[in-house]
């Protein structure tokens, strides 16, 4: 049956309203959580990275798995009987497959059911079964998101679907209903034949996730997409998520990420200050970064941002989570502080730390020493226009994507185009970021010659010249015309002084007290080259890409549910 068919075969009940995306369908009411469909690009690059990640993931288990039964012949042991370890190992393969039996661990192995312990023996020791991912999802509202999760992922064993509010509760459970995920049918009859493919349950967002941080009740994914900050649920996110797990992050609150209207409120929430310049919504993506990677240290864990994007009004990270007492001492190095010129937005990247290698000559080990930063940078006034600066952070200055997991991203976007509604916007999104320098910050040439009061130079004169000087040049997926650069903000203005020689600027309405009068009385330092560059055309500019969103008419995050019980409100989300 087509995907028309099925829905206009559904029946809606007075009072509500039938929204259907992809091939998943809910019922909406107005008294109940609400939905976004702007946010269908946010619910679409979620599946996709969270199909790649899982396929990775179960194809590194995959490997481990080859490699022991390799070494396992190679022993000459046979089959014998496994090791405790090997017995946890079946058990965690067993019920991720969900086999006829109860597992438990005792003092001869798993305990199943006599008629199948035979073929769970000779399954689980002749051939890898794929491992199958648990995902949580916080913040639930109407289900969409998790309804998608069940029936686009393949790799799902279940998603726990969890909201504070009675009503988002009921209106999950009759979504799932709809859909058809009351029971996962892949199972066998048998003891485990009632096992929902979603679990709803109703309860505070971060007592869920406590319930679930020791090592034994982890899961492998983690969705938190509240109704603006995600910072008072990212402690319990962190902890709750096994090694090599996915969080996933949505803030919408860019008031106060992305402007300097409540520093206090960022500090608060983040755990730094914002900046105030042209390229803020980079840094919104680094401090969500700094405050995920601060509350992950605390635990001896550490992050590795995999996708991080600024799309709209609201931010969305994709970040893997692990242990390694190691990479949370190197946190320090990819932290900083940053001295932002108020006029001209140059900046100036001040580390929190540095790490020294010291490698023994005789045993060769390498040992690892961390000091202090020597600093500041920049004393008083900003050295290219003696304006005031001021401070921004500490944020996340390390990558905030990670290319291979980007390219993989967009490889199964284009290669399942049909299966996403907004497969154009995310083929274009992920072809700028899987470009992207992992330089912080960009810049647009208007921006910049806006403070000299020059004429703008075109985008390619500008890559071009940057890239004649031996510069790395970028696109930005977060502003349109931007670009990012290995050079400094020095070596940029340089360029523009060369610029202004053949462009020259008409001073007579320039206030002598103007910055832009102190940034064009210095000369160039060297002579720029604008003729054209072959490389100053990049990969995504070969080919016609929607990068960006033409504003809808449905913009915005939206109103807030209508309260239903208690205290839902605090925790009340949008569901995009």
């Amino acid at each position: 049956m087509s995907a028309d068919a099925a829905t206009t075969s559904i029946s809606v009940p007075e009072g509500f309203k039938l929204y259907t995306e992809n091939s998943s369908h809910i019922l909406l009411s107005s008294n109940e959580a609400f939905l976004n469909p702007v946010q269908e690009f946010n619910r679409d690059l979620s599946v996709a990275c969270i199909n790649v990640w899982s396929e990775q993931l179960n194809k590194a288990k995959e490997e481990r798995w080859n490699q022991a039964q390799g070494e396992k012949a190679a022993k000459g042991k046979g089959i014998g009987q496994p090791s405790r370890k090997r017995q946890r190992e079946e058990i965690e393969l067993a019920t991720t497959t969900g086999p006829e039996c109860v597992p438990t661990v005792a003092e001869g192995g798993s305990k199943c059911s006599q008629s199948n312990q035979q073929e769970s023996d000779k399954n689980t020791q002749s051939h890898y079964k794929p491992y199958t991912i648990v995902i949580l999802e916080a913040l639930s509202a109407t289900g969409l998101r998790s309804v998608r999760y069940a029936k686009e992922i393949p790799l799902v064993k279940y998603v726990i679907a969890n909201d504070i509010s009675s009503a988002a509760t009921a209106a999950i459970k009759r979504n799932v209903e709809l859909n058809g995920l009351g029971a996962d049918l892949s199972i066998p009859t048998g003891l485990h034949r009632n096992l929902k493919k979603i679990r709803v349950s109703e309860g505070d967002a971060s007592t869920l996730m406590y319930n679930h941080r020791l090592e034994r009740e982890r899961v492998d994914v983690v969705d938190l997409d509240p109704y603006g900050t995600a910072a008072p649920f990212v402690d319990a996110a962190v902890q709750c998520v096994k090694d090599g797990g996915l969080l996933c992050i949505t803030c919408t609150d860019l008031s106060v990420l992305a402007t300097n209207n409540y520093p206090e409120k960022c500090l608060s929430n983040y755990g730094g200050v914002p900046v105030k310049a042209e390229y803020c919504h980079e840094a919104a993506l680094r401090l969500v970064l700094h405050t995920v990677s601060m509350s992950a240290s605390r635990y001896g864990r550490y992050i590795e941002p995999l996708l991080s994007l600024s799309i709209d009004f609201y931010v969305r990270l994709f970040i893997r989570i692990n242990t390694s007492p190691m990479q949370v001492k190197k946190a320090i190095t990819k932290t900083s502080t940053y001295y932002i010129c108020t006029s001209c937005q140059a900046y100036y990247e001040q580390p929190l730390g540095r790490m020294i290698e010291r490698k023994n000559e005789f045993s060769g080990n390498v040992n690892y020493l961390f000091k202090t930063q020597p600093g500041p940078l920049v004393e008083g006034k900003c050295p290219e226009c003696e304006s005031v600066l001021h401070v921004a952070g500490p944020m996340w200055s390390g990558p905030i994507h990670d290319t291979e997991f980007v390219s993989r991203v967009l490889d199964h976007a284009e290669n399942k185009a049909s299966q996403y509604g907004t497969a154009v916007r995310m083929r274009g999104m992920l072809t700028v970021a899987k470009e992207e320098l992992h330089t912080p910050f960009y810049f647009t040439p208007a921006r910049v010659a806006s403070f000299f009061h020059c004429v703008t130079p075109s985008l390619d004169d500008t890559a071009s010249a940057l890239l004649h000087a031996g510069h790395k040049i970028s696109r930005s997926h977060a502003c349109p015309g931007s670009l990012k650069t290995t050079a400094t903000r020095e070596e940029l203005y340089n360029i523009f002084r060369s610029w202004v020689r053949t462009h020259p600027v008409n001073t007579n309405n320039v206030s002598e007290r103007s910055p832009a009068r102190r940034l064009l009385a210095k000369e160039p330092k060297s002579e720029a080259n604008f003729k054209h560059h072959p490389d100053s055309v990049t990969a995504s500019s070969h080919v016609k890409l929607v990068r960006y969103q033409e504003t809808p008419s449905n913009w915005g995050p939206g109103t807030r549910a209508a309260a239903s019980t208690g205290n839902s409100t605090k925790r009340k989300r949008h569901e995009e």
